[in-house]
């Protein structure tokens, strides 16, 4: 968070597939307000965007960002490509871009992200109501689906947040033992991603102890470690989240344990030769759920056996409020350059063990390319 990461034809290009799209759709402008999308298109990497951030995209001419007025010096050191608009504190966003746009918008068909994380209702609401327009159309979702193919460069940025990832990975399991206290696991995890290039992520890591294993988003506390710890981690670079995750055994393994540590990596194959270009998500977690229901375990069923990753912001490293998942039900088609966060997790399956994989995968022509390194295990720690 500190740059600009992408060069000129990067961003160019980004911009002449949204406009493509527009066209598609038969917008005249666009008003974008997800941290992820005014990245994209610009590259401003900040923590500014707890503040809301408007990108105003024509179909064509320069783009204008409105946020802060306190922004411009990040903004005038980071964004090449877009005229900053700032507001005092005693004004808002909604008020200049409504200023800015007013006398040019009539006729004109205009797109707004009501589901975007960095718009409120009420601030959608005052656009829509005080900005003279042809009609409104919803475009949640429109800059999800071009952000799901990554370019060369932002590839580039996944195997460096896939190198900070392991070595969090592999610092954490190495500062595991009995009676380790969880903030000192956590702090080894941090700092090892920290010198490995990693920036912080969308969300976590999540270090969760035993008794904890099975909760979905939650860390580390002010207690210690005992009998086995819940680690799923994502290196960061450039906005770009790399996430993986393993269980690790403190002491021993039992038997149980060590037998579904054996199905769990079973598992994971199993969705590596199933993610192919042209495959249907659906198609990647029953070759997953496959494996499940041949280990004599049918009931046993999860909501998906992974996602789509990239860009991050807080609270998450999943893009955004929507988790584009490898569910049962979904015929989304498997693309060259998507990036996935693919798990097979094993928590609370009626006493038949408990184990955790995960990693950060890029498909290709070729197949599935694992980009986490660290080994499935089973990890046994002292």
């Amino acid at each position: 968070m500190h740059s600009n990461p992408f060069t000129d034809d990067e961003l160019n290009r980004r911009l002449a597939a949204t406009r493509e799209e527009m066209t598609t759709r038969s917008l005249d402008l666009i008003l974008l307000s997800a941290p992820e999308h005014v990245f994209y298109l610009t590259g401003l990497d900040h923590w500014g965007y707890f503040a809301p951030h408007v990108l105003i995209v024509p179909a064509d001419g320069d783009l204008v960002l409105v946020t802060r007025a306190m922004e411009h010096v990040v903004i005038r050191n980071q964004v090449r490509n877009a005229t900053f608009i700032g507001h005092t504190d005693s004004e808002t966003a909604a008020d200049l871009v409504i200023r800015h746009l007013k006398g040019t918008t009539s006729g004109k068909c205009i797109g707004l992200e009501a589901g975007s994380a960095g718009l409120s209702y009420a601030m959608g609401e005052t656009l829509k109501h005080e900005i003279d327009a042809g009609s409104w159309v919803d475009i949640t979702g429109m800059l999800d689906e071009t952000r799901l193919v990554k370019s060369g460069e932002e590839q580039d940025y996944m195997r460096k947040a896939a190198v900070a990832s392991d070595a969090g990975t592999q610092a954490a399991i190495n500062a595991i033992h009995d009676g380790a206290r969880e903030a000192d696991v956590a702090a080894e995890c941090l700092a090892a991603m920290t010198r490995a290039g990693g920036t912080p992520p969308g969300f976590g890591p999540f270090l969760r102890p035993f008794h904890r294993m099975a909760e979905e988003h939650t860390t580390w506390g002010d207690g210690e470690h005992h009998e086995a710890v819940f680690l799923e981690v994502a290196g960061c670079v450039a906005r770009y989240n790399a996430p993986m995750g393993r269980l690790v055994n403190i002491g021993k393994i039992s038997d149980e344990d060590a037998e579904m540590a054996q199905l769990c990596g079973e598992a994971f194959d199993a969705t590596l030769k199933a993610l192919k270009v042209g495959a249907r998500a659906k198609d990647v977690y029953n070759g997953w759920q496959a494996v499940v229901d041949a280990a004599g375990m049918p009931e046993y069923r999860r909501h998906h056996c992974g996602y789509l990753v990239g860009i991050g912001f807080p609270p998450a490293w999943t893009g955004g409020p929507r988790v584009t998942g490898l569910r049962h039900d979904s015929d989304r088609e498997m693309r060259e350059g998507m990036t996935f966060h693919l798990m097979s997790w094993f928590t609370e399956t009626g006493g038949r063990g408990n184990y955790f994989i995960s990693n950060t995968v890029l498909l290709d022509t070729h197949g599935a390319e694992v980009l986490t390194t660290t080994p499935y295990g089973p990890h046994i720690a002292p």
